[in-house]
């Protein structure tokens, strides 16, 4: 429940119909995030703008700055464009709301950002939180002062102590008033505070002052209430000095994580020592019940203030250096877990994994390249081809070419040329067909020169994926036959590896490109067989991609609407976005055959929508182009241009979460 603020709130309200750039600005822990977050619900409850939310407290540094907020926008990029560009044509005239949540740490890089965009984009309103404000022309500031000790901030402690299961006496409702006092009414500090009433009275946190904020000894009533930017140290402190030395460990080991973490993952990283896994399950539990940690569901969150008191702590332990080593050898062992079992039933689960990991999984590629390099080539290369499939393409890039460089020919021939496979991968995927046909050819030589087949298969993979987005069918047909064949013949090769069955699938698209459609057809159901078994969904996808190609070309409409559905059901169990437009091309198109023109135009409405946050136009291999513009020529027939454009244009519009419900079977939003 929120409590108070309700002039700040009103004037909120009347400044973003109005204001262009709004800073919510003041100390820590005085209630900024709160404070947005209640507009923002309280805007969109009054059917305002869209709203996309990016929290910044994530960020080491601003180098993944535009990424991140183009992430948060729901972009998926797949172009060589710079992330501030295509957050700039994405959003371009529309009417959208973005919140930039704790940008003080990055303010510099905020600072640039948030004037490009609104110089770019005419209707768009940024909110940001910040300890300090941008100081650009036009900015509207609305400083955010801590909340009226005996009102709101007295009933926001009574309600957090509620919530503890806590509840003061009538005899010490003077004594809560003094204590918001002496707290100077900062929310973070009073939660905390309340956190404490578990183990300590209020009478005895008043007297427990600390960090030099010292009460008059003869005056042990009347407390001076200290500056306000000790004010939250002082509530920390609190905190810190009522947990046991196990929940003190725990808190400053745990500062090293940047996003959310369970608690398999703290106990993974953070036992050792004097740490058992079972003591990190207990005083993860007691740093709950303090409220120093976030608990959202089965996952958990360190306030970015109370993560940083948690880093100087970890710091002054001496302990720094070797949790951020513990951090990378983590991640990496995690992308390790999650390649070894890529085509199994775990594989959409990873999917996911990855995608929340994205800060942690960056900060220790950081890490890993200024200390183990040959390690970072490994995870760069390992998180390279989740992150381009699912929309981080140049994230990977930057990282992938970053850790080849500084690595040298040295480095693990077996890594190098999977990190090389994976940089070509993201080059071809953004349309960069010539330095993707260089990166292939560089494969080829270092799978020959290592006698490694499953190396062949991935140089074989990328080559025909080029030709075969160049419309060269014929040509990736034989680069895979031979590939194939001779995987097939190598003592070692790993029967249904990775490759091989990406090469299986790729060989899909070839054979359909060919016109042999009968082998096209009766491989992807043998290899849709083979990942049902496994509980792969990502190859399967592209094997209903092609059968319901197949089934349009051979106009058996009903046939490519459950192929079509069954595409969108696998892309959506992974998050991939650009997958997902592909589907709903592939479900318009299967509509317009089954005669259903506007369930035609809402299909491929919803598809645009995405493409545009994918930053492609329609993609796919060349082939399926005159699939596309007959099921739309069909539908335009079907229901009239005019009804048709109506139905298109809506559906571009409509919220994609309930149309992707609709294209899964659900009923029409529109």
């Amino acid at each position: 429940m929120f409590v108070g603020r309700d002039r700040e709130l009103a004037e909120l309200q009347s400044a973003l119909k109005v204001q262009r750039l709004i800073t919510l600005t003041g100390t820590a822990g005085v209630g900024k995030s709160r404070l947005a977050r209640q507009v923002v619900e309280l805007e969109q409850a009054a059917g305002g703008s869209d709203s996309c939310w990016a929290d910044l407290w994530q960020l080491s540094d601003e180098r993944m700055l535009a990424a991140l907020v183009a992430d948060a926008c729901g972009l998926s990029d797949h172009t060589p464009r710079m992330p501030v560009d295509v957050i700039c044509q994405w959003i371009g005239e529309r009417d959208l709301l973005i919140v930039l949540d704790s940008c003080e740490h990055v303010l510099p890089a905020s600072r640039r950002l948030v004037a490009t965009l609104l110089d770019n984009c005419p209707h768009l309103t940024i909110l940001a939180t910040s300890r300090e404000v941008f100081h650009l022309e036009g900015e509207y500031v609305v400083v955010v002062e801590p909340l009226p000790c005996a009102t709101d901030a007295a009933e926001l402690f009574l309600q957090r102590a509620g919530q503890m299961g806590v509840v003061p006496q009538p005899g010490e409702l003077n004594q809560v008033t003094e204590l918001c006092t002496y707290l100077d009414g900062l929310p973070l500090a009073l939660e905390l505070a309340a956190g404490a009433l578990r183990h300590s009275s209020i009478e005895e946190l008043l007297h427990r002052p600390r960090h030099n904020l010292h009460r008059e000894e003869s005056d042990p009533v009347h407390l001076p209430a200290p500056r306000r930017h000790e004010v939250l140290r002082t509530a920390l402190g609190w905190s810190h000095e009522l947990c046991t030395p196990k929940e003190r460990l725990l808190w400053a080991r745990l500062s090293i994580v940047l996003g959310h973490f369970d608690v398999p993952m703290a106990a993974a990283l953070c036992a050792g020592g004097p740490l058992t896994a079972r003591d990190v399950e207990d005083a993860l539990a007691g740093l709950v019940d303090k409220s120093v940690v976030t608990s959202r569901g089965e996952r958990f969150l360190l306030l970015d203030t109370v993560r940083e008191y948690g880093r100087l702590w970890l710091t002054q332990l001496g302990e720094l250096d070797s949790m951020a080593t513990a951090h990378a050898t983590y991640f990496l062992t995690l992308a390790r877990q999650a390649d070894s079992t890529w085509t199994s039933a775990e594989q959409t689960g990873w999917y996911r994994t990855i995608k929340d990991a994205h800060p942690d999984l960056c900060a220790a590629l950081d890490y890993l390249l200024l200390h183990r390099v040959d390690d970072a080539l490994e995870l760069a290369t390992l998180t390279g081809f989740y992150w381009t499939c699912c929309g981080h393409a140049h994230t990977a890039q930057q990282y992938l070419a970053r850790a080849l460089q500084a690595g040298d020919s040295g480095q693990q021939m077996h890594t190098r040329q999977r990190a090389i496979w994976a940089l070509g991968l993201t080059h071809l995927l953004q349309g960069n067909h010539a330095t993707g046909n260089h990166l292939a050819r560089q494969c080829l030589a270092l799978a020959r020169s290592d006698e490694d087949s499953a190396g062949l298969l991935r140089a074989a993979y990328l080559q025909a994926m080029s030709d075969l987005l160049q419309g060269n069918a014929r040509q990736a047909l034989d680069f895979l036959d031979q590939a194939l064949r001779s995987a097939q013949e190598a003592d070692d090769a790993e029967p249904a590896g990775h490759a091989e069955m990406m090469c299986r699938m790729l060989r899909l698209f070839a054979l359909t490109g060919v016109g042999r459609l009968d082998e096209s057809e009766a491989a992807a159901r043998a290899l849709r067989v083979q990942c049902v078994v496994m509980g792969e969904h990502w190859i399967r996808s592209y094997t209903d991609y092609q059968l319901c190609v197949i089934a349009l070309r051979e106009q058996h409409g009903e046939a490519a609407l459950e192929h079509a559905r069954s595409m969108l059901a696998s892309k959506q169990q992974i998050g991939d976005t650009f997958g997902i437009a592909l589907g709903l091309d592939m479900l318009a198109a299967a509509y317009s055959a089954s005669g259903d023109g506007r369930s035609a135009a809402l299909a491929s409405g919803a598809g645009q929508r995405l493409w545009e946050a994918v930053g492609h136009p329609q993609r796919g291999a060349p082939d399926v182009q005159p699939l596309r513009e007959f099921g739309e020529n069909t539908a335009r027939q079907l229901v009239g241009a005019g009804a048709y454009d109506t139905y298109h244009r809506a559906a571009a519009h409509a919220d994609p979460a309930a149309m992707l419900k609709w294209a899964a079977g659900g009923e029409a939003p529109l």
